[in-house]
């Protein structure tokens, strides 16, 4: 079978002992790897923990998730300091981002949401991936993704994954003039928004994830999300794109190697 890797998944919120399951039974899912993402400081040594028991299989990337408090001064200086002595150690920083859902939320129920601090805040995370040449992993949907295109335009990064986007034509035409990558979760099989993306979107800057722990709906009501989720998308992906499954694969993976600098291996 096809060999797959998950470039999105928040391997330190599974509870650790599951965690270090998933990862030893990638190879017999034919999982070759995951790009583990990660949410504040805490977070990031989980996720240099894991990546330095599995180190062929966990790539880490460190970073500080929008969909939270801020952090205090002190709380950001201790972080983008361990970042940094952490350099090589990481395929890249993230999760970072602008936290669409909260505010909405916030919103919805009357209520103000200064979101200027978050942008302050992203743009840091963002100058931070250009001094140390790193991709950056995005969460940035709908009108927040044209405000994070112009950030990355300011600081001249040009190595973006905006991960399991949603967003407006206008802003996916943005996103493939720019060359920014995408990946897909198995929403694919029942959420016509997602179809339509990947019909839009280049195959050639589309990756596959599962997001984990986040649970889905339609054929997976009821499982817990694993890595191994990311074949069934890339069926998909086929599906829609209207190739083999092999070719779909082939290329995705490529893909998810070339973005991340990747040497994946073929392990039996």
């Amino acid at each position: 079978m096809y060999k797959a890797i998950d470039a999105h998944i928040h391997l330190d919120m599974y509870p650790e002992v599951r965690a270090r399951e998933i990862c030893e039974e990638l190879v017999g899912n034919n999982v070759l790897g995951l790009v583990a993402v990660s949410r504040h400081l805490a977070s990031c040594q989980a996720t240099q923990r894991l990546r330095e028991s599995f180190p062929d299989h966990v790539w880490a990337a460190y970073g500080f998730h929008p969909e939270q408090a801020l952090p205090s001064d002190a709380e950001l200086a201790e972080l983008l300091a361990w970042i940094r002595e952490r350099k090589d150690e990481m395929v890249a920083i993230g999760e970072i981002g602008l936290p669409y859902y909260t505010r909405t939320e916030v919103e919805a129920e009357g209520r103000h949401f200064e979101e200027e601090p978050y942008v302050k805040l992203l743009e840091q995370f963002i100058a931070l991936a250009a001094e140390l040449n790193k991709p950056v992993v995005l969460h940035a949907v709908y009108e927040d993704a044209d405000v994070v295109i112009d950030l990355l335009h300011r600081h001249g990064v040009s190595k973006a994954h905006f991960h399991w986007f949603k967003g407006p034509v206008s802003t996916i035409r943005r996103m493939i003039e720019a060359g920014y990558f995408i990946s897909i979760t198995p929403d694919v099989c029942y959420e016509d928004e997602i179809r339509t993306l990947v019909r839009e979107y280049p195959l050639t800057h589309i990756m596959v994830e599962t997001d984990g722990p986040w649970l889905f709906e339609g054929p997976f009501e009821g499982q817990a999300t694993h890595p191994r989720m990311v074949h069934v998308v890339i069926e998909q992906i086929a599906l829609l794109k209207g190739l083999a499954v092999a070719e779909t694969a082939a290329i995705v993976r490529g893909n998810t190697e070339r973005f991340y600098g990747l040497n994946a291996r073929d392990k039996d």
